[in-house]
């Protein structure tokens, strides 16, 4: 089931018909361990109330509250690849290497809700950075007593040339105003997602394909339970929390996002999450 957040409430759909959750408060909603078993019933004891015309002509918001974003990096092969090419010159390079086959994952603070953006909105490149890329991720919702219930489309956007310039500069390359973009909705199934569920990618310039890529989930090196494992290690989440699952499709060293560039990213089951670079 996909569970939608617009700015005339919530929606479920489930086998192409449209249902009105009940409830203002996003953060109650998702953060329950039995979400699924709850969308469910609302699917099989209530009329199909919404007509699809009227929800997808709603503006959708990014399905956030209160909850923060955080993300995982190097669980990709092409991803450790791309970190210590970048990195070459500062010397910075074995790093990601050696995390890459540690115990340890890396995890880092990506975004408060005020950061992130939805569906339709613009995503930004820093000014004073000169490369900067989308990062597909399939994002995990994760509820406070730490379970996975959901997952969405998540867009790690990141300024390489200056985490390449020094690793110690990696909040600055990853967190900024407009950095973090989740949707079209909450995927919401009642098993674990599939490990050969797709990822693309596509970004749009001059209404041209500019740079195209699709990866599986399989190719991730660590397990999703893993990584969550770590970030609940020492951390506490009220409202439950998203956690970005790193990317694998990283473009060549040539390009670089422009304003104005359209940036697509699929995730079977899920959807499309659309955004413009400002």
């Amino acid at each position: 089931m996909k569970l939608y957040k617009t700015s005339a409430g919530f929606v479920v759909e489930s086998q192409n018909q449209f249902y009105t959750v009940p409830g203002t408060d996003w953060d109650t909603l998702v953060n329950r361990e039995d979400l699924y078993d709850f969308l469910y019933q609302i699917t099989t004891t209530s009329a199909a109330s919404v007509d699809y015309q009227t929800w997808v002509q709603t503006s959708l918001l990014a399905p956030i509250g209160r909850q923060e974003v955080w993300a995982s990096g190097v669980t990709y092969l092409r991803s450790r690849n791309a970190r210590m090419e970048e990195s070459k010159k500062s010397g910075g390079d074995n790093f990601y290497d050696r995390v890459y086959d540690a115990e340890r994952p890396e995890l880092f603070f990506k975004a408060t809700p005020e950061r992130v953006v939805g569906p339709g909105a613009n995503v930004r490149i820093r000014a004073d950075s000169t490369w900067n890329v989308p990062e597909p991720e399939l994002t995990l919702f994760i509820t406070s007593t730490g379970k996975i219930v959901g997952y969405t489309c998540g867009n790690d956007m990141s300024s390489r040339s200056i985490e390449g310039e020094n690793p110690l500069y990696l909040p600055q390359a990853k967190s900024y105003d407009g950095a973090a973009a989740l949707g079209p909705c909450l995927y919401v199934p009642e098993s674990p997602i599939s490990p050969d569920t797709q990822i693309q990618l596509e970004v749009i310039r001059d209404e041209q394909a500019a740079f195209t890529g699709n990866i599986a989930i399989s190719q991730m090196k660590r397990q999703h339970t893993e990584l969550v494992s770590f970030l609940f290690r020492e951390c506490s989440f009220a409202n439950g929390c998203y956690l970005m699952t790193g990317t694998g499709i990283v473009p060549s060293d040539d390009f670089t996002l422009r304003s104005g560039d359209q940036i697509s990213i699929t995730i079977d089951g899920i959807g499309t999450l659309m955004n413009t670079v400002a």
